[in-house]
């Protein structure tokens, strides 16, 4: 035989010459969960090593992940039901804990990227992306409620916005609005292709965010399809996105090839709380290597074609490089 591929694996060192995919600290934005409160730091029952903190205690989480090399964090509020309505209104409230808290986290860590979530569902009394009348989900009165949560957002500070609620036409809407009042460089990371996934469900438990009624099928992609994520990003694209996101990653490892395939934009992948769970959850059984299957996830995502990934694991996989 004159062509033996065995010969390019031989040792570590010839491997890790010839490897193709190569992750890096600096592909991971880091999402975190943010409570009202002091000295607050509650495990998510679903998601072992991951807890909601209040801001005391996420300024020193987020110091310590700078300090490994995580420079990318996405924060997400987790709000009590007395302060949700029909209309998000808290959202955009000045004084709420959320806007306090990215003003505050930007200020301390000016070389921190923070970005942010526009969507209702945490700040709904429905638990759903957008305003509901008589059961149906609203696309265009919605735009207005995201319009006025994406400028409190960029006011108090954040860097990038991701809109994650999968209405029409919202992309071009909050950079309408976000250029029109002088926020010009502030970044949109559009969740793109967000499919109807049951990978959300311990997300879902951290935020308590899971909708009252119905579900978000009318909204969210449907897991079955493949071409409609190149209209969606098509879209998202002549609206004025900067990023395009797939989510979930690892059960659509296939949407994110076909974003990177046809777009110039940076794909981004969100490896979300079921997937990060089902890992945990084997790894505790001793089913599985929890190590290994979390680094051969990531390389996975990578190798598929995501520029930068979302992943609960991005601290964990930090500290092991750092060794």
């Amino acid at each position: 035989m004159l062509i033996r591929p065995r010969r390019n694996r031989k040792s570590q060192g010839i491997r890790n010459m010839v490897e193709e995919t190569r992750l890096s600290v600096k592909d991971f934005i880091f999402p975190m969960f943010l409570i009202d409160g002091i000295n607050q730091k509650i495990e998510v029952s679903s998601m072992p090593g991951i807890y909601r903190y209040s801001l005391d205690l996420m300024l020193g989480e987020i110091e310590a992940c700078m300090k490994l090399g995580i420079m990318a964090f996405d924060i997400f509020p987790a709000y009590p039901e007395i302060k949700k309505d029909k209309f998000a209104t808290e959202s955009h409230n000045p004084g709420t804990f959320y806007l306090k808290a990215i003003f505050k986290i930007k200020s301390t860590f000016p070389e921190a990227v923070v970005m942010t979530d526009v969507a209702m569902d945490p700040y709904s009394s429905d638990g759903h992306d957008g305003l509901v009348e008589n059961g149906k989900i609203l696309n265009d009165e919605t735009l207005e409620i995201l319009g006025k949560m994406s400028l409190a957002q960029a006011q108090a500070g954040a860097d990038i916005l991701g809109p994650s609620d999968m209405m029409d036409g919202r992309v071009g809407f909050i950079r309408s609005v976000l250029d029109k009042n002088g926020y010009t460089d502030v970044s949109i990371m559009s969740y793109t292709a967000k499919y109807a996934s049951a990978f959300y469900g311990p997300f879902r438990e951290a935020l308590d965010s899971a909708p009252k009624m119905g579900d978000k099928k009318t909204y969210q992609m449907d897991p079955a399809n493949y071409s409609e994520a190149l209209i969606e990003a098509g879209l998202d694209t002549a609206e004025g996105a900067d990023f395009l996101m797939v989510k979930p990653a690892l059960a659509y490892l296939d949407i994110i090839k076909l974003l990177k395939d046809n777009s110039n934009l940076p794909i981004a992948a969100y490896n979300v709380s079921g997937e990060y769970a089902m890992v945990k959850a084997a790894a505790q059984k001793g089913w599985l290597d929890g190590e290994r299957a979390m680094l051969e996830s990531l390389l996975s995502i990578k190798r598929a074609g995501a520029n930068v990934i979302l992943s609960y694991f991005a601290k964990e996989y930090a500290t092991l490089v750092k060794k």
